[in-house]
């Protein structure tokens, strides 16, 4: 009875409830939230135009996930506003804003340069910045300042808020804590709806953190910046936190990992010197290239033709935002650049298994040799910490030519063969060491290439397009500007200054020939990793049309449609290996990485390392994977795209099994989760500890 009762009172207050009363007095709350907030409001919608701009600018896509994150995240950091009084609410807003704009502004610039996005972690490698500071300009753009009227916005109509006396209007009729749960509310809805849409692998993604780009893709910039903050502190502050499971993952891997298999190079080299040619953002589709019918780089071109080098032509950095310095170390160590930050500055005082150390062990003398400050990357800390035994920086030449950044690869090359006279005959007199090795590390061919010894000099390369026509009127030959058109000026000029790099290399190589020392001698030259120039340029090239002197549309049948999986597989650099003797030759088309090098040299040499990562390619011939630091791999069949979770069959003849991706996939991410675990954790120093073969202090 008394159920049935409450029953009918809860049916006659329902009944009561006038509904155009009830939607009036909610239009009236709402007019109230928009007219009493609009400097809460303004700095929302402000800050999402923000984040909106730089998802378009960087991505040129819009995700709409991602960018819901963006918005939730910022309504409710924007409501921590309402815990000050109303006077100094538009300083926290207003200082919020500031510190969102510049963040944009840093990520466009960033983007722009290194098709990533900034990390706290890289704050260390600011000062390397020094040396880039042209090329990083030459990439920025009027619109990558854009986000700055967002501020400027923001405080004009703070100062038209205060002259309508807002703050007085306010203060009377504010009330900070049903304010604040209505954006909490309100930004928690749209948080957790896009929580609820994640599935398990994507989360997995965040908590790895080493593919940025799919992060922000899917997340957002502001979950991506505070994820990567408490990475950074996770790995600086906690660095015992988890160690005890890294070292779990890493013995198991090791413990299952294949013996080294011989093979028909085993050994071939042992006891050789080694010199080893650093060569600066070369890239392998160089190779071969003709315009007008002269060689870009003929004196690498007669290198791989020659029967006394063995070439590798489908080979790839694995470079993350350390570049040059992330592929020092992975060609050395066989492992992967770390997920936060860059080993030469953030993990220099490691102990690392390289080929420097393996080489020493056998009485090499180990030098490296660079035409520009020690600082640069920290290498004047990290190359004594990878095992060599002297560095020899811009201090120890003589800066007689300079050339983009520094010293003059001509130069450097000539000075260097000194050098390198007087290590061998010191080497010959010495009971301490019985060969050498080196490693010479390029400039000249640095972006953003725009010095005049090469592209306006009277050797300056041509990169105009000769048609061999004659134009009627004018009676002279039609040339069309190709290369040199405002539109690819950057592709231009990077052809030009890699035609002087490879000038000053057949200098090198003359030098080489000519002299007996190095008859017994293994030469490693590699491109250290792709240029930092933009898809369109290459595309541009691609589609050139050499009859009209303009690019083909789309709707030409000889139109070639250059997608992001193009554009990746296209980054290849050259590697090559040469010996005076002959004994290795051949070109291979094997998918290969720079973390194979240290095993296939080192099988050569005679060297085993215990803890590398990559494979001897000539035991892994065409199953090798190449995998990159964003979470993407390449096989000699599919590329794969991490972000997308999307592939790209290369092969059109292979029929892929069901657990082809997911088990590449897998073998992705346990090869980049055990090289972290080594790097963040010292690994290799207390497996090393534990098994006595060095000393506890």
């Amino acid at each position: 009875m008394k159920k049935k009762k409450k029953e009918m009172n809860l049916i006659s207050k329902i009944k009561s409830i006038n509904i155009k009363d009830a939607l009036k007095y909610a239009w009236n709350e709402f007019k109230d939230f928009i007219y009493y907030n609009r400097q809460y409001l303004s700095f929302v919608l402000l800050s999402c135009i923000s984040y909106l701009l730089c998802m378009l600018i960087t991505m040129n896509k819009f995700y709409f996930g991602a960018y819901f994150f963006d918005v939730a995240i910022v309504i409710l950091l924007g409501s921590l506003g309402y815990a000050f009084k109303v006077k100094r609410q538009f300083i926290y807003w207003n200082v919020l804003l500031i510190i969102i704009t510049l963040l944009n502004i840093i990520n466009s610039i960033y983007y722009a340069f290194f098709y990533s996005f900034v990390s706290v972690g890289l704050l260390e490698t600011i000062g390397q910045t020094g040396e880039v500071t042209n090329a990083i300009w030459d990439k920025v753009k009027v619109l990558d300042f854009i986000y700055l009227l967002m501020p400027i916005l923001f405080f004009i109509y703070h100062r038209y808020l205060m002259n309508k006396d807002y703050i007085k209007a306010v203060e009377k009729k504010e009330k900070s804590l049903k304010t604040f749960i209505y954006a909490i509310i309100i930004g928690g809805i749209i948080l957790f709806s896009n929580i609820a849409s994640l599935e398990s692998w994507e989360t997995q993604r965040l908590d790895q953190q080493w593919n940025r780009e799919y992060i922000v893709q899917r997340f957002g910039f502001l979950i991506y910046q505070g994820n990567d903050i408490s990475k950074v502190i996770d790995t600086k502050i906690n660095a015992a936190f988890g160690e005890e499971k890294a070292e779990k993952r890493f013995i198991e891997y090791y413990s299952e990992k294949e013996e080294h298999k011989k093979n028909k190079y085993t050994n071939m080299l042992e006891g050789y010197n080694v010199i080893v040619l650093h060569m600066e953002s070369i890239m392998q589709f160089l190779i071969g290239l003709e315009i007008n019918g002269k060689e870009v780089t003929p004196n690498l071109n007669k290198l791989v033709k020659e029967e006394n080098s063995m070439y590798f032509d489908n080979f790839y950095a694995q470079v993350s935002v350390g570049t040059s310095s992330d592929t020092e170390f992975t060609l050395n160590s066989s492992l992967m650049p770390v997920q936060s930050g860059t080993v030469f500055v953030s993990y220099y005082n490691r102990n690392y298994e390289t080929l420097e150390k393996l080489l020493s062990d056998k009485k090499y003398y180990t030098f490296s040799m660079h035409g520009n400050k020690a600082a640069m990357w920290n290498r004047n800390k990290m190359h004594y910490s990878m095992g060599y035994k002297k560095f020899y920086d811009e201090t120890q030449y003589e800066l007689d030519e300079l050339v983009g950044l520094g010293l003059s690869d001509e130069s450097f090359y000539r000075q260097s063969n000194d050098m390198i006279t007087e290590i061998n005959n010191m080497v010959k007199e010495s009971s301490e060491y019985e060969h050498y090795m080196g490693t010479l590390i390029s400039l000249t061919n640095h972006t953003p290439f725009d010095d005049p010894i090469y592209t306006q000099g009277e050797d300056a390369f041509d990169i105009t397009y000769h048609t061999g026509k004659i134009d009627p009127t004018t009676k002279k030959e039609i040339v069309w500007e190709y290369l040199s058109r405002s539109d690819m000026s950057l592709l231009g000029r990077y052809i030009q200054s890699v035609h002087y790099a490879d000038k000053c290399i057949g200098e090198l190589l003359d030098y080489i020939n000519s002299n007996p020392a190095f008859d017994k001698t293994l030469f490693v030259f590699y491109g250290d990793h792709a240029a930092q120039i933009s898809k369109n340029d290459f595309e541009h090239m691609i589609n050139f049309d050499p009859e009209t002197g303009e690019d083909r549309s789309e709707d030409d049948p000889l139109y070639d449609e250059y997608d992001y999986y193009d554009h990746e597989v296209f980054k290849k650099v050259p590697l090559i290996l040469f010996t005076k003797d002959k004994k290795i030759k051949g070109t291979y088309s094997y998918p290969m990485g720079m973390i194979d090098v240290l095993p296939t040299i080192g099988n050569m040499l005679g060297i085993e390392p215990k803890y590398a990562l990559g494979n001897d390619i000539f035991n892994i011939k065409n199953n090798n994977t190449v995998i990159f630091p964003n979470g993407n791999f390449l096989t000699k069949d599919v590329y794969y795209y991490d972000s997308q979770n999307n592939y790209k069959v290369l092969n059109v003849d292979t029929t892929l099994d069901a657990n082809y991706i997911e088990d590449r996939r897998k073998l992705t991410s346990d090869i980049l989760n055990i090289s972290n675990d080594i790097i963040v954790y010292d690994l290799i120093e207390k497996t090393k500890e534990k098994e006595g073969l060095i000393g506890n202090d």
